[in-house]
């Protein structure tokens, strides 16, 4: 498949499209990569270098693949932090341009706003943008719990109350969802869980929980899931991969102790996971 993501992008370490890109070009697909940043490292070392691009020139780089007749073959879009409101217009136009050149394209929106213990990190009015206008023009989306909660207006503690969450997003536009680190009452401590919610059903993976915290896992489940969901259209079989996948590779970076994902070295696990997780129906 070719898939389209705009993203940030690091000289250094992996996050955004560098954590993004290279697991789907490992499993076989064309990935064309619009960065809405240059950074020499991700922004959790607490210092780095580099500039935002603007939305300016996001148009004017989907404008150039436009003109190369392209569009027709592009089969999704994949966004995750978008930085700014103007960003996510550009985005929007983006996917839009897509699904105009391809009707069978789809768009998967990382909605990247926060997180359990950190709250909201991203610049004010950005929540509302992905929440009013990137969630509903989304196929797909792959959330966090705490994202979860803040785009249905509910506290997930129960496995209940995040179906029922689930619910309400898929309401406003989403076929298809995916929840990452979940924890509710009944997961038990050393666990964490992935749930995916489409229309062929709800399915939920426990994996061990990993003693990390890493920057670009998301990044890199939200490409897993997506590349494997448009290449299966099963949502319980792209949840199984993704998690699958996602699970070896902080498992090697974790037993490593790297402060980075180990993207390139532990890459075997996009393709055949050392541990194959098997969804649960719900």
């Amino acid at each position: 498949m070719n898939i389209l993501s705009i993203q940030s992008w690091v000289a250094y370490g992996h996050v955004g499209n560098a954590s993004a890109m290279f697991p789907m070009q490992r499993l076989g697909h064309e990935v064309w990569g619009v960065h809405t940043v240059q950074f020499s490292n991700h922004t959790g070392y607490g210092a780095w270098r580099g500039e935002v691009f603007g939305a300016g020139l996001i148009r004017e780089l989907v404008g150039g693949l436009e003109d190369r007749n392209v569009l027709p073959r592009c089969d999704g879009v994949l966004s995750g932090y978008m930085g700014s409101a103007e960003t996510g217009d550009a985005i929007l136009d983006a996917v839009g341009r897509v699904k105009a050149a391809n009707s069978q394209a789809h768009y998967c929106c990382d909605p990247v706003i926060g997180d359990v213990g950190r709250g909201v990190f991203v610049r004010a009015g950005l929540p509302e943008f992905i929440r009013e206008r990137a969630v509903p023009a989304a196929d797909l989306i792959t959330p966090n719990q705490f994202e979860l909660d803040y785009l249905s207006g509910r506290t997930t503690t129960t496995l209940a109350e995040a179906l029922a969450a689930c619910d309400v997003v898929h309401a406003t536009g989403p076929r298809v969802i995916l929840v990452t680190s979940l924890h509710t009452e009944d997961t038990p401590a050393d666990s964490i869980d992935l749930m995916a919610s489409g229309p062929d059903g709800r399915f939920r993976v426990r994996t061990p929980k990993l003693g990390i915290s890493v920057n670009g896992a998301g990044d890199a489940i939200a490409a897993l899931f997506f590349v494997h969901w448009k290449s299966t259209h099963s949502t319980a079989e792209a949840l199984s991969k993704a998690a699958s996948s996602a699970y070896g590779l902080l498992a090697r970076t974790a037993a490593a102790g790297s402060q980075e994902i180990l993207t390139v070295a532990a890459q075997d696990e996009f393709v055949t996971p050392s541990r194959l997780f098997t969804p649960e129906k719900l």
